[in-house]
This record gives C-alpha cells, structure tokens and sequence, in this order.
C-alpha cells in the first residue's frame, strides 16, 4: 500500500498534511490512539508506534503512569512524552513529541504485566470511548486502537461491558453506524468479512444476501481509497470447493451468489467501479490475491480471513473497521501477555495502523 506518512524522517505529502476526519487542524493529521490493555502489550506498542512515525501527530489515551513505563521499556525518551488537555495543545504538539491525553482514565495502581483485573478491563473500555470521542469530536482525524482484551473488559462491570465482544462491534454501537465491516489491510492482501466474532456453529445462518453485498461494498470503497480505481474483489464460498454446486451445501448458491448481484446493484450506483467475482474457493480467493491477481477478497468469517491475513503480513496486517463516520484502524495481533513488560513486542503493526489511518483520513478529506 502506498502511505502519506512514512517512517524515519520523511516529508508528510500534502494530501496527509491536509489532515482528515472532521479534524480542522492545519498541519500533519492528529491521530487518536487508544493504548489498548495495560497488562499487555498495548502501552509498549503505542509507545514505539507513535514514536516511530513522522507526519502525524499522535495522542495516546491511557493511564499517564502506564505510558511513561512503557516509553522506559521501548526506550522512548521521556522528553517526548507531552501532557495535553485540548485541541489548542494538541495543534500546538512539535515535531517528535508524543501527546498524552489529560482526561485519559487513572488506575489506581500500576497493572502487573500479564495478570488484567477488573479495574483494568474499566480502564481499557473508558480509554476505547475517550480515543473515539476526540475523533467523533473533530480533534483529531482518525482513531487507532491498541489490542485489548475482550475478556476483561466484558468482566469488569463497566457501563456497556457486558455486551463488548470487540472493537469493532462496539464503535458500530457508540458511533450508531448504519452497517460495519471489519477488513485487514497489508501489502498482500487486503480482505473483508461478512461475519466477524460469532461460534462458528452460527456463521452459516448469518451469512446473508445482505451482509455478503455490505462486505463486498465496503471492500470495494476501501481499496479504491488505496488507490486501486477499478478494484478486482473475488467473494469466497463458504463450503469446501465453494459447495459443489450444493453437494457440500447450499449456501454459495442461496446467500453468496445473490449477495455478489446484490453488492453489484449498489456498487453500479454509487461506486467505486469494481470487478466482482464468485463464489470463490476460499483456497483459491486467497490464492490468486496473494499473488496480485485480485486486489481484495470477501471473507465468509473471522478465521477464514486472518489465518491468509496473518501468514502473508504478520506484524504489519491493519484491522480497519470499515462503515463508521469516523477513520479507525488497529493492530492485527492480541495482547501478547506472555511478551509484556519485556520491551520486546514488535511494534510494526501499530506503526502501520498509524501510517494507514492518516492516509485514509486524507483521503476522507480529499
């Protein structure tokens, strides 16, 4: 993928300078990042993320103690850490400094590495809604969010954690978006999914004409703002040899198929141009895609889509919630607890969730 904001040192071209979002502000974007869970991973990946990228202007939201132990594990000086309350010193941040957003949640005590309580689940989910409301707000132009756990924010007892089944669910609700679409972008592949979190018993059932045209859809939009202008998305199927022609089941036939016409109708009336293909076997979708045949593939469920993500771009995969009114991307890889508090986390990931996010707010603001 190509990027407006690029690593180690070089200019931010004048699409990303424009910024994105409803963000005003003059100069590179300013990017929103929630720090993720502060157990795991979350904290040091943010941390060298933001430290790693030029052009943008980052703001992390967590807890100040947890971010400034993570700087000392990534080694990021401490200098570069910059306590903000508002949009005024958020324009005002300089070149190589890092925001700290001042209304971020407080724990009351540090979190041990790798052992999440209750008050760390609240944190994480306060931290998620705190990130998203300055990008909901115009402050900044897009959201970036670091791995969290679904478990402990579903457990801690928080207003709305009950029903936290993932990111993507949740700023679908917060942000009351019509339709979401959870795709992964790299280099390799770009693909999105009809089904995201659901056992995998009820993935046939919720595989509709309707969520098959609305993933297709959204794909399309996405890599025509990568720059594709004509982008070839092939549709998996979801049965073994996409159902031989409905001897290993009928869904290709009776969900898939019309989805793809479906997708089509709504693609001939607001674009972007697309070739649309399938059923596809998922083998070969994913196939042809890593091999620069296709620019993109509709996957049937979560699985189906990150065991090709994360083999071809492990580290540098993006999660993009796709529908939202605002720009939001995220690491493709969990909290990693057995990595926390090492300073040995990889941070690629969410230095490329950064770059992604600034390019699509430009492109938002184009």
């Amino acid at each position: 993928m190509t990027s407006p904001v690029r690593r180690g040192g070089a200019r931010t071209t004048a699409a990303a300078a424009r910024g994105g979002g409803r963000s005003r502000a003059e100069g590179p974007p300013i990017v929103a990042i929630s720090v993720g869970c502060p157990s795991g991973v979350g904290p040091e990946v943010a941390v060298a993320g933001a430290a790693s990228v030029e052009g943008a202007r980052c703001v992390l939201v967590g807890d100040e103690a947890i971010v400034r132990r993570a700087a000392r594990l990534v080694r990021v000086a401490a200098r570069r850490l910059v306590v903000v309350d508002g949009r005024a010193a958020i324009e005002q941040l300089a070149p190589g400094t890092i925001g700290l957003w001042a209304g971020s949640t407080r724990l009351s005590r540090p979190s041990a590495f790798g052992r999440p309580e209750a008050e760390d689940g609240a944190a994480q989910l306060a931290w998620i809604d705190a990130a998203t409301d300055l990008v909901r707000d115009g402050v900044a132009a897009a959201l970036v969010t670091g791995p969290a756990s679904k478990h402990a924010i579903a457990t801690s007892g928080a207003p709305g954690s009950a029903d936290f089944l993932g990111h993507t669910e949740h700023l679908g609700r917060r942000l009351r978006a019509r339709e979401v679409t959870m795709a992964f972008a790299s280099g390799k592949l770009v693909t999105a999914l009809v089904t995201t979190h659901l056992p995998l018993r009820d993935v046939p059932e919720a595989v509709s004409p309707r969520e098959v045209a609305r993933a297709a859809v959204w794909l399309a939009r996405l890599l025509g703002d990568l720059g594709r202008e004509k982008p070839r998305v092939a549709v998996a199927a979801l049965n073994p040899h996409a159902g031989e022609g409905g001897l290993l089941g009928d869904e290709e036939q009776v969900r898939i198929t019309p989805g793809i016409r479906l997708a089509a109708r709504r693609l001939s009336r607001s674009g972007p141009a697309a070739e649309l293909t399938g059923p596809v076997g998922a083998e070969t979708a994913f196939r042809l895609a890593a091999r620069g045949a296709l620019d993109g593939v509709v996957a049937m469920y979560h699985d189906q889509a990150t065991i090709p993500s994360k083999l071809l771009g492990f580290g540098e995969a993006v999660n993009v919630t796709l529908g939202l009114p605002i720009v939001r991307t995220s690491v493709d890889h969990g909290t990693a607890y057995d990595l926390a508090g090492t300073g040995r986390a990889d941070p690629r990931g969410m230095r490329e969730a950064i770059v992604l996010a600034a390019q699509l707010a430009a492109a938002r603001a184009r």
